[in-house]
């Protein structure tokens, strides 16, 4: 397992409706496992491929609490199957725009049908923070990042503190 480089934004890859995978093979069951190992290390409860440079359709959550059993989900060509009318509010932030918070609004209860690890296809409910993370992890292999839901103006200068800490650890990397 690698813990792999994250990608920040803004970056055209994160924007990238990322492809299906025809086969879980030995490939992807590598990049799920250095997803996990990343996305724990950051760390994080969600991360999806095209963070670490894969258009590919993969996402990894765990939204355990720290004193928690770990309850990893690995998800391939996930789809949202169904969606609650009613909604909920949460703080969501996102490894690509480390520091940056912001309210998003969101289904409270969702199904997502996916491939597990070994190909077989699952279908798992969330509610809550895993309702939260499951399509904000979606969002990402589509190419939606979690400042999309918010206002332009605030979005913008999210954005903009995103291009001077890129150029700030461009900097420090150099050096």
């Amino acid at each position: 397992m690698a813990i792999l480089p994250i990608i920040w934004a803004p970056d055209p890859v994160l924007k990238t409706k990322c492809r299906s995978v025809d086969v879980v093979d030995d490939e992807v069951r590598q990049l799920i496992d250095d997803m996990f190992q990343t996305m724990y290390f950051a760390p994080g409860v969600g991360l999806a491929a095209p963070q670490v440079g894969v258009t590919k359709r993969v996402i990894v959550v765990d939204v355990a609490g720290k004193d928690e059993k770990p309850q990893p989900i690995a998800l391939v060509n996930p789809e949202i199957i169904w969606r609650s009318d009613a909604t909920q509010v949460y703080e969501e932030g996102c490894l690509s725009l480390p520091e940056l918070y912001a309210d998003v609004e969101r289904s409270s209860h969702v199904k997502v049908r996916y491939l597990d690890r070994d190909g077989a296809e699952q279908v798992v409910e969330g509610e809550g923070l895993l309702a939260v993370c499951l399509q904000h992890e979606i969002d990402h292999i589509d190419g939606v990042l979690f400042v999309d839901h918010i206002s332009a103006l605030k979005r913008n200068i999210m954005m903009k503190k995103m291009v001077k800490a890129k150029k700030q650890r461009a900097r420090e990397q150099a050096a």
